[in-house]
């Protein structure tokens, strides 16, 4: 059994396909299928059944790809942490954001990191489905991942890096906002529950947060209106078409020339955005020095967040 039959294995099962396996490995797919044929032999199982249309797993095949993943990880560990002792300041650092919260917060963070370890080699996965970054870290493919609380995934650890409050856009002829700015008080959430709320699309962290801020005030918002970008989403906000939450770090950064009003909320929701990573998985100087890069840039950068939300409001 040698490494790179591994490797091929693993390409295979995620693939589904040899053709693209093979892509993917850069090799040509009779050399593959020798290879996978080959180690079939010596093990004494058949990995994946072939059809004419479709390549899927046996037992015996996900069981090896489970073994082989861990494998391949430890051998990734083992070159990290034998860089680490040979160099400290240079490295590789992968990264996994969604693109929304990505934009707002690493233009800010990366430029720094880069100027305190200009050897370090940084490199960024942007997925906009939440369970994929998840997968991705628990496998090992993602050093850190910037996501939101909850995460469900038992096999992933946190580091907490801001707690951010979450406010109402609205039209800034909507009968709340000129109610907000008459008395400067929050509003309940009750009084929204017959609105036209704009989401994001299902699978992005936000959408859960937006269910379930609504469905803890007692109903299930009518979402008439999907993005999967959170500034079309303040866009379509601002010309009318509904309301939408949005988190206090994007409030601040609109793009468009379209920009809604933003009212806090009587109960102060917040979401903590967290840097994730693998439970008992080696993590690389390289890591360690972007974790602490973020932390220091988010302290300096967004503390004053919300009260530049509130004064946004007013110009």
């Amino acid at each position: 059994m040698e490494f790179r039959q591994l490797q091929y294995v693993l390409q295979i099962a995620e693939e589904k396909n040899f053709s693209r396996a093979a892509d993917k490995l850069h090799i040509a797919q009779p050399s593959l299928s020798q290879q996978l044929s080959k180690l079939e032999k010596e093990i004494g199982v058949l990995l994946f059944q072939r059809t004419t249309n479709s390549v899927e797993m046996t037992h015996a095949g996900e069981v090896f790809v489970e073994r082989a993943q861990k494998i391949l990880d430890s051998m990734e560990q083992l070159r990290k942490e034998m860089s680490d002792i040979s160099q400290t300041k240079a490295g590789k650092v992968t990264i996994g954001t969604m693109p929304i919260t990505g934009s707002h917060i690493l233009p800010h963070v990366v430029p720094q990191f880069h100027h305190r370890y200009p050897d370090i080699d940084f490199v960024l996965t942007e997925e906009p489905s939440t369970s994929m970054l998840i997968k991705m870290t628990a496998q090992g493919k993602i050093d850190l991942c910037l996501l939101s609380l909850p995460i469900q995934e038992e096999s992933l650890s946190y580091e907490p890096i801001i707690e951010e409050e979450i406010f109402l856009a609205v039209p800034k002829e909507h009968r709340l906002y000129k109610h907000y700015v008459d008395h400067g008080e929050p509003i309940d959430l009750a009084a929204v529950q017959d609105e036209a709320f704009i989401s994001l699309k299902r699978g992005q962290g936000f959408r859960q947060i937006t269910l379930d801020l609504c469905r803890e005030s007692g109903f299930e918002p009518k979402v008439v209106f999907e993005s999967s970008n959170i500034e079309t989403v303040q866009s379509l906000v601002a010309s009318g078409m509904g309301i939408a939450f949005v988190p206090s770090l994007i409030a601040t950064a609109p793009r468009s020339e379209f920009v809604p009003a933003y009212i806090p909320l009587r109960n102060r929701p917040s979401r903590t955005l967290v840097l994730a990573y693998r439970t008992g998985r080696y993590m690389s100087k390289a890591a360690e020095a972007f974790m602490e890069t973020l932390k220091d840039t988010v302290a300096v950068q967004f503390s004053d967040r919300v009260r530049a939300v509130l004064h946004h409001n007013h110009l």
